[in-house]
């Protein structure tokens, strides 16, 4: 009895433990990430961070390899692995922490996600998409601080604890539904101007269907309903309005979710 109660025990634990792997590759957990949170409207600045990353080699990058319609030329980062692989030794190397700015973590985490989601892509190029590669959000392959961290868990586990839910439209998954690829990097200095584009593009871009009664929008906006608010409440209609610049949704119209396109987002 004692032995089959002692088996259970090792059963359990060790079902506990993996438990905690899957909820910290998904993206639940933050892996002691730092998550601050953002406090009333976000402003641009560089000012009181302990750090600020030198993003300017992955900004010549995304100068040099996508177009303004956000598709990327893979062959071409092909070509330029060298100049890649350094930039992501660099954001590897780098420790986060509460010493950093919001909007320098902001800017951080969003270009870490781009940046090695590029390096997945071509680690498994040619592919069709991203979903044909075995756990590619869910897998740790992203180095840092002692840790591999997941795509899923950037984006759930440290992203979108930080209260900015315009990130959504900043950081690409090499899909063609995903929000496109900004052709530069995020930086403090700039971050909620080029948040607030990246969203304005978005919403008034060919993946929303806009009416007043008869709204056909993305599926980000069911995915991640809850982040989207307005003055502290829920409201995604009201985020949408907020952006939109033709067309108000009555606040009583019901929203359809337009299917979403995996395939890559690979200039032809």
């Amino acid at each position: 009895m004692k032995t089959l109660v002692r088996l259970l025990t090792i059963f359990l634990v060790a079902v506990s433990f993996q438990n905690c792997n899957l909820i910290s590759a998904a993206g639940l957990s933050s892996q002691g990430q730092p998550t601050k949170e953002v406090e009333g409207e976000l402003s641009s600045s560089t000012a009181n961070s302990a750090v600020n990353v030198d993003h300017s080699g992955w900004d010549k990058l995304l100068k040099k390899h996508v177009n303004e319609a956000g598709m990327v030329d893979y062959k071409g980062f092909q070509k330029d692995r060298k100049e890649l692989n350094e930039y992501l030794q660099l954001l590897s190397s780098q420790q986060p922490s509460d010493d950093w700015s919001v909007q320098e973590l902001l800017a951080f985490y969003i270009n870490l996600y781009n940046a090695y989601t590029i390096d997945l892509i071509l680690n498994n190029y040619p592919v069709k998409s991203i979903k044909d590669i075995d756990g590619a959000f869910t897998k740790g392959f992203i180095p840092l601080d002692g840790r591999d961290l997941s795509l899923g868990g950037i984006e759930n586990g440290i992203l979108r604890k930080m209260n900015e839910p315009r990130i959504h439209f900043a950081i690409n998954c090499a899909s063609m539904s995903c929000p496109p690829l900004l052709r530069e990097a995020y930086t403090a200095s700039k971050i909620n101007e080029q948040l607030d584009r990246a969203t304005s593009q978005f919403i008034n871009g060919d993946y929303n269907d806009l009416s007043a009664t008869n709204p056909k929008v993305s599926m980000i906006f069911k995915w991640y309903e809850d982040d989207y608010t307005v003055n502290g409440k829920k409201d995604v209609i009201g985020f949408i309005n907020k952006y939109s610049k033709n067309t108000a949704i009555n606040q009583s119209a019901k929203l359809d979710y337009r299917e979403y396109d995996w395939s890559l987002n690979d200039q032809q």
